[in-house]
Parts: C-alpha cells; structure tokens; sequence
C-alpha cells in the first residue's frame, strides 16, 4: 500500500483567537461558554487534550464544511480559553489523541459521504491510509466516538 502524505487540519488561528476576543461563535454569533475543563476535549486549534479540572476551555458552534462545502453543518467544538499554538499541518495525527475512539468519514465531492471507519485501537493513521487510497476522497473529518463532536479535517498533502 502506497504512503498518501496527508496534512492535519486543525481550526484557523484567527477563529480561536476571535471567539476567545469577542465572546461569540464565527458565522452564527452565538454566545460561547467558558468553563473549566471536564473532559478531555480536545482543543480543536492546537489538537492537545484538556487537562481536566485544570485549564479553562470555551465552547462554540462551529461549522465544520465552512470554506469546504455548501450546506453547512454546525455543531459545539472547544478551544484553549488562553492562547495556544495552532497544530502543525506536518505533525501527523496527533500521537496524543490516538488513544481515543475515533470515527472517520470521508468525503468526495459535494460533501459526498463516501465511507465511515470506526477506531478504537490506537490504529487512525493507518485507517486514514486506507481511506486515501481510494482517489474518490478528498479529505475525512475526525469525530470523538464517543461524545460525536467534530475534532479535525485531514487532507492530501498536495505538496
């Protein structure tokens, strides 16, 4: 099986940055709320998991196809109340958030949802491969399996 380099893409800076400056969420304006950590989250801009009890967090509604498709499809993500540092495209899938259950769904055009991987192992890059070699994906969403929030996009590394 041929290596598909892929990048990882966690929300844009200047989204974190707004929500945590303005109090609302980007594209519905909707209050956000701040609160201490409870679970492990993770934050969707540097892709670290919250420690619980311990750090302050914010929640927003946030579409997950803005700039990607048309129909959207907001739902609640978090991010660091302070200040953190965006997750490198060239980082891989975040080491740190393999031990949590994973859905995948990968898209091709027009938001198509082509196919759907659950994993529980540890095992999400090597399911990402194999949903990218499919030519038809364009690029998959990364859910926590459990609560069912989006967490990130992954994409071809078109180099």
């Amino acid at each position: 099986m041929e290596n598909i380099p892929i990048k990882i893409v966690a929300i844009p800076t200047e989204i974190a940055s707004n929500v945590r400056v303005t109090g609302k969420s980007p594209r519905y304006g909707h209050p956000v709320f701040r609160e201490v950590a409870a679970g492990y989250g993770p934050c969707r801009h540097c892709l670290k998991a919250f420690v619980k009890g311990v750090e302050e967090r914010v929640l927003f509604t946030y579409d997950q196809f803005q700039g990607i498709g048309k129909i959207p499809l907001p739902g609640p993500i978090f991010v660091h109340a302070a200040d953190c540092e965006r997750y490198k495209e060239d980082g891989g899938y975040p080491e740190g958030l393999r031990q949590y259950a994973s859905v995948i769904d990968a898209y091709g055009p027009d938001q198509q949802l082509l196919a759907q991987v659950q994993v529980d192992d540890g095992e999400q890059p090597a399911a990402l491969q194999r949903l990218f070699q499919h030519p038809e994906v364009r690029y998959a969403h990364v859910r926590d399996k459990n609560a069912g929030c989006y967490d990130f996009r992954v994409e071809r590394d078109l180099i």
